[in-house]
């Protein structure tokens, strides 16, 4: 059975892990792109690399995706959420003045010193559970 998430209950799953998709298009072509992520508020806040893909997105005026899911094949669930919005690079010591900032580092290493903040602009979400037999 599929059922559709209030908005709350997608940013109460966005709370409970730290690694989701950002999904746009570049170059004529879809992108998926992977990274550890924390959220404030409402926003997704991300670190990057200053020559990465995702320092572009900034620039663009174009909405992207924001993706997280989850499932349990042993219980027969799993949940998605997905968020549409634009993205800005965000001063360093905005970053600082986040609580979770200091919680969630990217796992790829590197010098990922560029912050930056999905505006969320829409939610949606679905859960899905296996029928018992």
């Amino acid at each position: 059975m599929i059922t559709s998430l209030s908005e709350q209950k997608c940013f109460d799953l966005l709370r409970t892990t730290t690694v989701g998709r950002f999904g746009f298009v570049r170059d004529a072509r879809v992108q998926i792109i992977p990274v550890n992520y924390f959220l404030d508020d409402r926003d997704i806040v991300v670190r990057t690399a200053p020559d990465s893909v995702l320092s572009m997105l900034p620039a663009s005026e174009l909405e992207v995706a924001f993706e997280v899911d989850h499932h349990d094949d042993l219980a027969g669930t799993g949940w998605s959420v997905l968020l549409n919005g634009t993205v800005s690079a965000m001063p360093v010591d905005e970053l600082d003045a986040v609580p979770a900032s200091g919680r969630v580092h990217p796992w790829a290493g590197g010098d990922r010193d560029l912050p930056l903040r999905l505006h969320v602009h829409a939610v949606s979400g679905r859960s899905v559970q296996r029928p018992r037999r």
